[in-house]
């Protein structure tokens, strides 16, 4: 089951998808997080809860993307309780690519960059067995609920910006209950959006390049996660094509489990505060910056896994560029 979320007249509605044109409106006040927390206070299947309040009026999808109804597919009423994180170095990559840094990993000791000892971690301990623990991957903060943007809205780039690059993953949406238990709710197709200029000029600048928005949806997958997954990620400027390349991800393609990342997470006593919403980035292995692209005002990212539905699609919007005067904190 996929679900999505819409703004409509008499509030915030999650939607069945149907079909690729119709979405059938769920009705409960409160969206995906109403029927989630439904969902957990009563011990059901979050689909069971979905199917008790499933109405009879339908959308159409195209209408609602063109009126931007649109909605990330699950959000928190209180943006500051909505978390988003993500872990980097977990995928293994293109054929290529893989063949290059095994190569690498060959030679061994301090020759090792330290993302190369990141990677060599998860290759060798990124999926534990059964009650065991695995390899820490890499983590990232990205911001609160405030820096998600909705499929179809435009991605700002803060005036500081070097570069605005995208970051085609998949994304886990969590929620804790009462007793700070984490949930998974679903997976989404997700842009992480990063600043490579930033990054790449000094690694440990990294923190700095992942505090920009993000989107994922639009729509929200139910259930199990294929374990093999092959999509592709584009960019549109002045409706061409300028750039677009496939990417594969699930845990067939990636270093570490699902379950692995999850746990180095949740492991954290202040992630798991009853009732917070997680949305947590888990890699990607394609970049159009890596093949010398630099977007520009307007270019349209989409990104796009059939097993998702439709493909996520953010243009971009710079801000003029800053000052050179410093920001100024003032005393109280």
């Amino acid at each position: 089951m996929r679900i999505v979320q819409l703004k409509l007249n008499r509030g915030l509605r999650a939607a069945v998808v149907e079909s690729t044109n119709q979405l059938r409106v769920i009705e409960l006040e409160g969206g995906t997080y109403g029927l989630v927390q439904i969902a957990l206070t009563e011990g059901l299947p979050l689909t069971e809860v979905i199917f008790r309040y499933l109405g009879h009026e339908l959308v159409d999808y195209k209408q609602a993307i063109d009126r931007l109804q649109l909605l990330p597919p699950v959000t928190h009423p209180d943006a500051a309780h909505c978390l988003v994180t993500g872990t980097g170095l977990t995928h293994l990559g293109s054929a290529d690519t893989r063949d290059t840094m095994h190569a690498k990993l060959t030679q061994g000791g301090d020759s090792l960059s330290d993302s190369m000892k990141m990677f060599k971690l998860g290759l060798e301990g990124g999926k534990p067995g059964a009650d065991q623990i695995g390899a820490q991957p890499e983590w990232f903060y990205k911001g609160d609920g405030d820096i998600v943007i909705a499929p179809e809205q435009a991605l700002p780039v803060p005036g500081f910006a070097e570069d605005a690059g995208e970051e085609p993953e998949l994304v886990g949406l969590y929620v804790n209950d009462g007793h700070g238990v984490p949930h998974r709710i679903g997976f989404a197709i997700g842009n992480e959006f990063s600043d490579h200029i930033t990054e790449k000029a000094n690694y440990l600048w990294l923190a700095h390049s992942k505090l920009r928005p993000c989107s994922f949806g639009p729509e929200l997958l139910i259930g199990d996660l294929p374990p093999h997954l092959e999509g592709e990620s584009r960019i549109v400027r002045n409706g061409e094509v300028i750039w677009r390349k496939p990417f594969l991800t699930g845990e067939s393609n990636m270093a570490h489990s699902i379950a692995n990342l999850e746990h180095h997470h949740f492991k954290y006593e202040g992630f798991c505060r009853p009732g917070d919403l997680h949305v947590h980035f888990f890699g990607t292995s394609t970049l159009s910056f890596a093949d010398g692209i630099r977007t520009q005002p307007d270019d349209r990212f989409e990104i796009e896994l059939p097993a998702f539905g439709r493909a996520l699609r953010n243009p971009l919007a710079f801000a003029p560029e800053n000052s050179p005067r410093p920001l100024q904190v003032r005393m109280l």
